[in-house]
């Protein structure tokens, strides 16, 4: 619903560091304290170690769940990682807001600024290697409980506490948790005619555009 609101919990940012052998990540991210700056390509003091994969404008900010930590603590109910916010690589953490009730190209005031989401999360291995836990990515992408990514519309700023307002919503059609399913369950029956739809929806990220298309032609 326009105008609906859910509070910011936790901001979170982190930097590049050694990771696995000569790999570098930012996945571990921590609570950041006070207000944070939102810029066009994120949040300050937040980092991408690949830039090839990471990061850029339709990879701003990272929002996760935190609704689904509950699920993964029911999985391995003693995972040290599974108390605060982070777990997830996540810049953003809230309550009430998730896979299935926020749509692709949906707009939020977050803070003052104004982001965009604008793709799916898509889990690799460095939330396994973080986690130390070989099946987690594998059960993100069963269960659609991926997270996903804003570009940002108008730069500004957010702290813990502050108001995320949906200002806008297009595609209605278009949940996050839907997009995802139909393109990375491969083994699923296959909806062509929503394939082709995701393809041609402009505010997705062009990368899940073309993933759409080449899963309906396959």
């Amino acid at each position: 619903m326009l105008g609906a609101v859910t509070r910011v919990d936790c901001v979170l940012t982190g930097r590049a560091v050694p990771f696995r052998g000569a790999e570098r990540s930012a996945i571990q991210k921590r609570a950041a304290d006070g207000s944070v700056r939102v810029g066009w390509l994120g949040l300050d003091g937040d980092e991408q170690a690949d830039l090839s994969v990471h990061g850029g404008p339709d990879k701003a900010i990272h929002h996760y769940a935190f609704d689904h930590y509950a699920r993964w603590a029911e999985k391995a109910p003693a995972h040290p990682k599974l108390s605060v916010p982070g777990a997830f690589g996540e810049n953003i953490s809230t309550h009430g807001l998730t896979e299935e009730t926020v749509c692709i190209g949906d707009r939020f005031r977050l803070g003052t600024a104004l982001v965009e989401v604008s793709q799916p999360r898509q889990p690799c291995w460095k939330q396994a290697h973080v986690m130390e836990w070989t099946t987690l990515p594998k059960m993100m992408v069963r269960e659609a409980k991926s997270g996903w990514y804003y570009r940002v519309i108008e730069e500004g700023a957010v702290a813990a506490g502050d108001a995320m307002t949906l200002e806008a919503r297009p595609h209605l059609d278009w949940p996050v948790a839907r997009v995802f399913g139909l393109v990375m369950h491969k083994t699923a029956v296959r909806d062509v005619e929503a394939l082709r739809a995701i393809a041609a929806l402009e505010v997705l990220e062009a990368g899940w555009r073309e993933m759409a298309k080449n899963v309906g032609e396959a």
